[in-house]
């Protein structure tokens, strides 16, 4: 997750509350504002003395900025224009190691999307400076709200049966979803469905737009910067991926997680001679996504039915991906 801080020099109460309420991580103000800064909000605030500012002009400021990043020190990147430098820059930090803190400013959600996209991984730290606090809810929005668009493929559902007693996870967010919108999981991290939250109206029960009943404790979830993690290791605070049926997608805090004994179903599923399954509650509220948003319950389910599903090639260590021969039935 990108570390967004906000560069409150010179130091204006006013719009140091205005960035903290925009959902800023973090402060940069001169040092003698640092204890006024600190009682404001719970978050990072860093002394802008104890910052290298620089600009990436030339090769050697380039070649200062590494030096200052090996010592271990905090570079703040002003007006990066030039890409290949700040590329350098993250390439050497990823072969090195990661010693000091690249921060890279930003004035608009056009900077922003470009800091955060380079080399596919972005720059860790952006900063805003004051000149950008008009645009900071914007900036937020991109860096915050989307991690790009994954395809979705088109699978054939190829096999429904009743599977018994099992453990099913309930991801509660803070976030409200839309019809078909919701989380990709599955058996495998290379073959995961789109499931929509519960946002469909029903007779019996309430909708929970805030809610995806996403499978069994042991199926893999997305979550965000390309990692993955087991739905019983997620926490209250945790993030997870968004989806929606075109595979925009964005970020969700999960504020509970309810683990429940209930009957569960298999649901198996091919795109051409790549299969995959899923195991999900055996109750009409729980609904994968059909291609165009249409959702489908699952207890509606028939073998030839299409919904919308992810490929991925094999190979996870930890939730991070690696290149290894794995296979996972």
């Amino acid at each position: 997750m990108k570390t967004l801080l906000f560069k409150a020099v010179p130091f204006v109460k006013k719009n140091v509350t205005r960035a903290l309420e925009a959902g800023v991580d973090g402060l940069i103000v001169p040092a003698e504002h640092l204890a006024a800064a600190s009682s404001l909000a719970r978050c990072i605030v860093l002394d802008a003395g104890a910052l290298e500012e620089t600009e990436l002009l030339s090769k050697e400021d380039e070649e200062r900025a590494a030096a200052c990043l090996d010592r271990g020190q905090t570079v703040l990147l002003r007006n990066s224009r030039l890409i290949i430098p700040v590329e350098n820059l993250l390439a050497r930090e990823q072969v090195a190691g990661k010693k000091g803190l690249l921060a890279v400013e930003v004035l608009n959600p056009e900077d922003a999307a470009t800091a955060a996209g380079i080399l596919e991984k972005g720059a860790d730290t952006l900063v805003v400076p004051g000149e950008g606090l008009d645009r900071l809810r914007e900036i937020i929005a991109v860096i915050r709200q989307t991690d790009g668009v994954l395809p979705l493929s088109e699978a054939v559902i190829t096999e429904i049966r009743n599977a018994g007693m099992g453990h099913r996870v309930c991801v509660d967010t803070l976030s409200v979803f839309s019809s078909g919108q919701g989380m990709l999981t599955g058996n495998s991290s290379t073959f995961t469905f789109l499931v929509n939250a519960e946002t469909e109206p029903n007779e019996y029960v309430a909708s929970r737009p805030f809610r995806i009943n996403a499978g069994a404790v042991h199926a893999y979830a997305l979550t965000p910067g390309d990692t993955t993690a087991y739905l019983q290791e997620l926490r209250a605070g945790s993030e997870v991926l968004t989806v929606d049926h075109a595979g925009n997608t964005g970020r969700a805090v999960v504020g509970r997680v309810k683990v429940e004994r209930r009957p569960m179903l298999y649901v198996g599923a091919a795109v051409g001679d790549r299969t995959g399954g899923i195991f999900l509650q055996n109750a009409e509220t729980i609904r994968l996504v059909r291609p165009g948003g249409e959702t489908v319950s699952v207890v509606g389910l028939s073998p030839g039915d299409t919904v919308l599903c992810r490929l991925d090639d094999a190979g996870r260590h930890f939730g991070m991906r690696i290149k290894e021969a794995v296979r996972e039935d």
